[in-house]
């Protein structure tokens, strides 16, 4: 990774842990079974790259550019997506490990969540519109001033949103899921 530009690389197996990689441009790369726990990424670019199968856990990604980023199968645990550069901000995700990350204040309209543990991750004051949460575990995630309109939860689970604070215009819901729209209002329901 010593090089300043990327492309078209595959990086398999490497560890850099705890590591400062800057200054950095990777396109069309794939990162597959790679542990970039708690190291620094800062200002890189990712552009139309997957990780897979890798740890990124407490990476700090500040001013990185994130465009057409898919993760799969990766444990992102703690991450503070909120400090990613918002031009072309475009992220996906799939069965991955989201806990404890922040998207707050983030524009990423159409994202897709799927199938993923999105435990206590803050989305206060995100864009999400149009966006899908499949299968995704939300307990805990913070949603306030959040833009949600036509978001899919029909298969999301143990969410909390509060419909007087958040857009929800055209939003989908399964019907027995609608508890977590009610939490606020002390609602029993049987």
């Amino acid at each position: 990774m010593q090089q300043l530009n990327h492309d078209n690389k595959i990086f398999e197996k490497i560890t850099y842990t705890g590591q400062i990689i800057n200054g950095r441009e990777f396109q069309e790369c794939a990162f597959k079974q790679c542990d970039l726990s708690e190291s620094n990424f800062g200002n890189n670019k990712f552009i139309d790259c997957v990780f897979e199968g890798c740890n990124l856990s407490m990476l700090k990604l500040a001013n990185a550019t994130l465009s057409n980023v898919v993760f799969k199968d990766c444990k992102i645990l703690g991450v503070n997506f909120h400090e990613c550069s918002d031009f072309l901000f475009s992220v996906e995700f799939d069965n991955c490990v989201l806990d404890y990350a922040s998207f707050a204040g983030k524009k990423m309209p159409k994202t897709k969540f799927n199938r993923s543990s999105v435990k206590e991750v803050s989305f206060i004051q995100a864009n999400l519109s149009g966006s899908k949460f499949a299968d995704c575990d939300l307990d805990r995630a913070l949603f306030n001033r959040t833009d949600l309109t036509a978001v899919d939860f029909s298969t999301a689970k143990n969410f909390d949103i509060d419909p007087e604070i958040n857009t929800l215009k055209k939003a989908t819901f399964a019907a027995d899921s609608l508890r977590g729209l009610l939490t606020r209002h002390q609602i029993k329901i049987v």
